[in-house]
């Protein structure tokens, strides 16, 4: 029996490609669901996780076509991993890229994670292109966020798993984690980048349930190439703060965004990006609608986080038929 039955189908594609973006970079996107339905794009998280096809799950097929897009270096784009030419500032042109590449003029914007900071810059950079935002694990990547996750804050929560997550690293390097996990995971030997990838991708892993998820900590165990896209383009981001050019980047541009419909949902007992990110969002955009998921941590599969997010999806292809 599918345990998550109150979502719909997964559907197959009606269209694939990989799109070049740079004389570096190609990326691969597809679509599904309805051909003629609203557009909306699918902003996956890490960065560096790449979207499977349960992420399409959230849409109404008949209603939507679901775009799904792995950012540079991610899922199946080229090349794998890849950290030249890799930043914010070119993620948001590439969605630009995708959008007239595919002749829509205007879509549903979807993220959660890395995926919601990811919508929220391009919601900023470019409005008049949304027609709505639904966003998910509010994360700003603020220094506070990182060194919450990486550094101390988290590490109370799950001192079992943080000790494993550590382990790698000596005592004189680990006043910076993220430093040195950077520094591993960009050495000139293979091997000990998957060990740090492996690692890294563990411990985000265990800590973004309510309940520990050991099938997937086993899954970046058993995948060297999927842990290597995960973990050494996160830290590449963590390291350059996201490539912002200064703290609350997001929080001081709300009112280019606010005339846009949107719905937050953030999980009570999240984790990784902790709701009180959510709350300060919450606090500066009140036009948003915004829920707190009382069962869940921080994954978009968890029962209360998807029942939020598919409430979100039935609410907007009602607000939006017939809008392009």
């Amino acid at each position: 029996m599918d345990p998550m039955n109150d979502l719909y189908p997964i559907v197959e594609t009606f269209n694939e490609g990989m799109l070049p973006v740079s004389d570096l970079h190609t990326l691969h996107y597809n679509e599904a669901g309805n051909p003629d339905g609203i557009p909306v794009i699918f902003i996956h998280g890490g960065p560096g996780a790449g979207t499977s096809p349960r992420n399409r799950r959230f849409f109404d097929p008949e209603a939507y076509r679901i775009i799904l897009l792995d950012q540079r270096g991610s899922g199946k784009s080229t090349p794998m991993a890849e950290l030249r030419d890799n930043s914010t500032w070119q993620l948001v042109d590439d969605i630009e890229k995708l959008r007239r590449h595919l002749k829509i003029e205007r879509w549903l914007v979807f993220g959660g994670s890395w995926g919601s900071t990811l919508s929220l810059t391009y919601a900023i950079e470019h409005p008049q292109r949304v027609l709505g935002l639904i966003l998910r694990g509010i994360f700003l990547c603020s220094p506070r966020e990182i060194q919450w996750f990486y550094q101390e804050g988290a590490s109370r929560i799950f001192p079992d798993e943080w000790e494993k997550y550590v382990a790698l690293i000596p005592e004189n390097e680990r006043h910076d984690m993220v430093a040195a996990y950077y520094r591993r995971l960009t050495d000139p030997d293979l091997d000990v980048q998957i060990a740090a990838a492996k690692n890294w991708s563990i411990w985000e892993a265990l800590t973004s349930n309510l309940y520990p998820d050991y099938d997937e900590a086993a899954a970046y165990e058993a995948n060297a190439e999927r842990a290597l896209k995960f973990a050494r383009i996160e830290a590449h981001y963590f390291i350059n703060h996201g490539f912002f050019p200064e703290p609350d980047y997001h929080l001081k541009r709300i009112d280019r965004i606010r005339q846009i419909p949107t719905h937050i949902v953030q999980g009570r007992y999240d984790i990784v990006c902790p709701i009180e990110t959510a709350w300060a969002l919450h606090r500066a955009f009140p036009e948003a609608k915004f829920h707190i998921s009382a069962d869940s941590g921080h994954s978009a599969m968890e029962k209360g986080n998807r029942s939020a997010l598919k409430e979100a999806t039935d609410y907007f292809k009602t607000l939006l038929k017939g809008v392009r």
